[in-house]
């Protein structure tokens, strides 16, 4: 193997997506581990909507919980159990801060830092933005306070082309996030573990060899 070798992923989430926030953290855990030994991973992000008519102005997530599960107890037996899981990998959910938005303008942004080579830095950003520190991620202001944090110019445009991209994810079947596919490989649906991206990277590794 020499020191050169490319690893592509492709990783397609949404950056509302609790679950895409798991799998994200763990991939980019198992990736780091390959960059260290001189592995390049490239990762190229797909943009997907969980709730593409939601509010670009924002609602508390709260309030969107509580018509989900119908009562605030079930809300706190639900949030509660999976804060819990973001917490054995080292994160921060604070459910009842976190702004229901459309993410929309984020996946461009996403775009936008992708272009720049800073994608996966913004992708944490905004996690971190949304589910920890209860910033409206669809909010332009917002977006451009997180731009500027990461590095990267905001986006100039680009609706068009984000509209496409949804369009082929959609075109493609996706129906769930995270969903990660490594060079081509079988796609790997929902937060995996740690252990598992690290395999589907060694794998690729070794193949190229």
């Amino acid at each position: 193997m020499s020191e050169t070798t490319t690893v592509p992923v492709d990783f397609t989430l949404d950056l509302t997506c609790v679950h895409s926030y798991l799998g994200f953290t763990r991939f980019e855990r198992a990736a780091a581990r390959l960059r260290e030994r001189g592995v390049a991973v490239s990762v190229r992000f797909h943009p997907f909507q969980v709730s593409s008519d939601a509010p670009e102005e924002g609602e508390p997530l709260s309030a969107v919980h509580e018509r989900f599960f119908g009562s605030r107890w079930k809300v706190a037996e639900a949030t509660g159990s999976m804060a819990e899981v973001g917490a054995r990998d080292g994160l921060e959910f604070n459910f009842d801060r976190a702004v229901h938005a459309n993410t929309f303008r984020a996946h461009r942004l996403v775009a936008a830092a992708s272009a720049q080579g800073a994608g996966e830095a913004a992708v944490e950003r905004l996690f971190r933005a949304y589910l920890t520190d209860g910033i409206n991620i669809g909010d332009p202001g917002a977006l451009a306070r997180i731009a500027a944090e990461v590095g990267v110019t905001p986006p100039e445009g680009g609706d068009d082309e984000l509209r496409a991209a949804l369009e082929r994810v959609r075109a493609e079947g996706v129906h769930a996030v995270p969903r990660v596919r490594v060079a081509g490989g079988r796609p790997m649906v929902g937060a995996q573990t740690e252990q598992t991206y690290t395999e589907a990277l060694e794998q690729q590794v070794a193949a190229s060899r």
